[in-house]
């Protein structure tokens, strides 16, 4: 039987698990989130048929309100749904539901892709994690504008990338493309600088 291939996190040559530090007077905690199984859907948000199929799947409804997301902060309690588009959603989970809802949703006008490969996500939070993200990202981020629950498709540093508000301390957790992974770590680590930045183990 062939050996399976390995799977290595977007950012194992940098060694973070090595260089984890807690540090508590730390203004930014950065750390990868890897090997979430992200699944694409597109489909007609108007559809009940096919919101209840995604409910059953996933155990929240896709959302219809424009940058927001359901479904736990936590994905051990469960995977989440993050608004993309008027009908594309990105469903975030701990285990693999795409072969789950490829079949719930065959009978619809629907499309299901899973783009776990396509992504790693980059945890960034601490008091001054606003402060950093600002520093590249055209959104408005201030709290009554953009708060836990909140997502958005946007650029940080040129990266193309997908915001999502995790909790008020704040945290948030940034969907960035493998090919980008690098660039886009070196540029956090850089515009953290003046405000003291620990690395987190995942």
């Amino acid at each position: 039987m062939a050996e399976q291939p390995r799977r290595r996190n977007a950012l194992a040559h940098l060694g973070l698990a090595a260089c984890a530090d807690t540090s508590a007077d730390a203004g930014v905690v950065l750390s990868e989130l890897p090997f979430r199984h992200q699944i694409a859907v597109r489909g007609d948000s108007d559809d009940p048929a096919l919101i209840e199929a995604v409910q059953q799947v996933i155990g929240a409804k896709p959302p219809t309100e424009h940058n927001t997301a359901a479904g736990p902060a936590d994905l051990a309690a469960g995977p989440r749904i993050l608004w993309l588009g008027p009908d594309e959603w990105l469903v975030v989970s701990a285990d693999n539901r795409a072969a789950a809802l490829a079949s719930a949703l065959a009978t619809q006008h629907a499309a299901v892709v899973d783009v776990s490969d396509g992504r790693t996500v980059i945890s960034i939070s601490g008091p001054n994690a606003r402060d950093l993200l600002a520093k590249g990202c055209p959104l408005d981020l201030h709290p009554r504008v953009f708060a836990p629950g909140r997502c958005a498709q946007t650029v940080i540093a040129h990266a193309h990338v997908i915001i999502h508000q995790i909790d008020d301390a704040p945290c948030y957790e940034v969907y960035v493309h493998r090919s980008f992974a690098d660039y886009f770590w070196h540029w956090l680590e850089d515009a953290a600088n003046e405000y003291g930045m620990a690395v987190a183990s995942d």
